[in-house]
C-alpha cells in the first residue's frame, strides 16, 4: 500500500486535512496508519522536543538536520516500512520533502547532501504520493501562532527561501500542488479525488 505524505509551511492546513484523510480511509475500512515528524516513535518524539525546543537557538543547522533526519530513520525502520508490507496506507506529515526545504534551502545546506543523507537513513522508502499544501507570504503571517517553537520563530527570509525549496521540488510527478488559501472542504475534495484517481479506490 502507498506512502502519503504531506508538506507545506506552517499555517498551511496539513494537520487538519490528515485527520480528515484518516477519517475517509477509517469509514471504507482500509488500513491506515498516521505519523508526525519529526516524531512518530519515543525516540523521535524525544528528538523533536530537543529540536522545537526555543532555549536551543544556538543549534547549528547540520545538527538540527542531522536530528530530523534520526528521528525520521527511527521512524522509517519502526512503523513506515512495516506497516507498508502489512498492506496498509501510511501518511506522514512531513517526510524527505521538508528536509529539503527547510534545511537544503532555508538553512542553505544544499539540495545535494540534503537528498543524499535522507536516503541512507530512509533505505530510500520515497512517498507514492505527495500533497504540497501551498500559501502565500500574506496568509502566512496571518495564520502564524502567537506562540511559536523555535523552528517557527524564524523570520520571513526563512520562510521565503523554505518556499523557493517546495516550489522547485514541487514539479515531480508524485507532487500534487494545491492551493491550501480555499475552504478547507474545497482542499479535501481535491485530495480525495487524487487519492481515488492514483489507487483506484
Amino acid at each position: 500500500m502507498p506512502l502519503i505524505t504531506f508538506e507545506g509551511i506552517d499555517g498551511c492546513g496539513k494537520s487538519t486535512q490528515i485527520l480528515m484523510l484518516k477519517d475517509y480511509f477509517e469509514k471504507r475500512k482500509l488500513k491506515c496508519s498516521v505519523f508526525r515528524e519529526p516524531g512518530g516513535t519515543v525516540i523521535g518524539e524525544k528528538i523533536r522536543d530537543i529540536l522545537l525546543d526555543n532555549q536551543n537557538s544556538i543549534m547549528d543547522p547540520k545538527a538540527e538536520f542531522l536530528l530530523l533526519v534520526a528521528s525520521r530513520a527511527q521512524l522509517v525502520h519502526e512503523h513506515i516500512k512495516p506497516r507498508l508490507e502489512l498492506g496498509e496506507f501510511v501518511i506522514v506529515d512531513r517526510y524527505i520533502d521538508s528536509s529539503v526545504a527547510y534545511q537544503g534551502f532555508g538553512r542553505g545546506l544544499g539540495k545535494k547532501i540534503v537528498t543524499f543523507i535522507n536516503e541512507f537513513a530512509t533505505e530510500l522508502v520515497y512517498p507514492d504520493l505527495t500533497f504540497y499544501l501551498e500559501i502565500d507570504e500574506k496568509t502566512f503571517e496571518m495564520r502564524r501562532k502567537e506562540k511559536r517553537d523555535r523552528i517557527e520563530s524564524e523570520g520571513i527570509e526563512f520562510i521565503r527561501k523554505v518556499m523557493e525549496g517546495y516550489s522547485e521540488i514541487s514539479s515531480s510527478k508524485r507532487f500534487v500542488k494545491i492551493d491550501a488559501r480555499v475552504d478547507q472542504n474545497q482542499i479535501f475534495v481535491a485530495i480525495i479525488k487524487e487519492i481515488e484517481r492514483r489507487f483506484n479506490l
